[in-house]
């Protein structure tokens, strides 16, 4: 029977057998029976596949055996469990990004603690000098989500924490125009720091502030598909956002 969900993960990702045989070096003949006689490949190719198909491989392939490791593989992801944000080493997010080559991506709503950081500001501009592509995306002052959060952490004034960080932010947006800056308007489950396949995920909790909520420390591990879960949120959300204008940082 043919693997048609494999077929449709390369058409998602708009690649051809050709692209995954490259990829994961393999004959390309090899791939075309995965997909139109439904072979099931070595674990390591499977493992492969959903790596660079960017899905968790028990969305290609069902099999108990593959659905129980990468289970374990997920768990492996996860570096550490902090209970609060605040008993997070204060040094750690630096950390990651001097060892970011590739990417940062920060996913919050105002993130005023990163915007009130000089070292922070430092790392950013140091780091997209040498190449690294930095994604900031922020609540959108004025939407609806933005508003429903600052009740839930029983403030109401989150629309100004974003103003305040967006104010601290602006020298960015002149003197390192590569920095980009987006505003979204989706309800946030989790705030998400990305460096490279590091990651702290923070996650929000109904009546207190993400200072106070649980962090997951995430190190991605092919085919363990939890740092992926998180990351391609990031994506989704960046793709639905829009630029930051003065109107945002000024509200008039």
């Amino acid at each position: 029977m043919p693997n048609e969900r494999l077929r449709s993960a390369l058409l998602a990702r708009g690649m051809t057998v050709q692209d995954l045989a490259d990829k994961i070096k393999v004959n390309p003949k090899t791939v075309e029976r995965w997909i139109t006689q439904g072979k099931v490949p070595y674990r390591r190719h499977q493992y492969a596949t959903a790596a660079a198909l960017k899905v968790d491989v028990t969305t290609l392939w069902e099999d108990s055996r593959i659905q129980d490791s990468a289970a374990d593989l997920s768990k492996a992801e996860i570096t550490t469990v902090y209970p609060h944000r605040h008993l997070v080493p204060s040094g750690l997010w630096h950390e990651m990004c001097e060892r970011a080559k590739e990417r940062i991506d920060i996913l919050v709503y105002a993130g005023i603690n990163l915007a009130e950081d000089p070292l922070f500001f430092s790392t950013l501009k140091e780091k997209s000098e040498n190449g690294v592509r930095i994604r900031v995306l922020m609540g959108d002052p004025a939407c609806e989500a933005v508003i429903r959060r600052g009740i839930d952490e029983g403030h109401r004034v989150m629309d100004s924490k974003i103003r305040n960080a967006l104010l601290n932010y602006r020298p960015l947006f002149t003197s390192h125009p590569e920095i980009t800056f987006r505003l979204h308007d989706t309800v946030l489950y989790n705030s998400i720091y990305r460096a490279d396949d590091e990651m702290l995920a923070n996650t929000h909790v109904y009546g207190i502030g993400a200072y106070m909520a649980p962090v997951l420390h995430l190190r991605r591990l092919p085919g363990g598909g939890l740092f992926d879960t998180f990351a391609n949120s990031v994506q989704q959300t960046w793709e639905g956002a829009r630029p930051v204008t003065e109107h945002d940082i000024t509200g008039a």
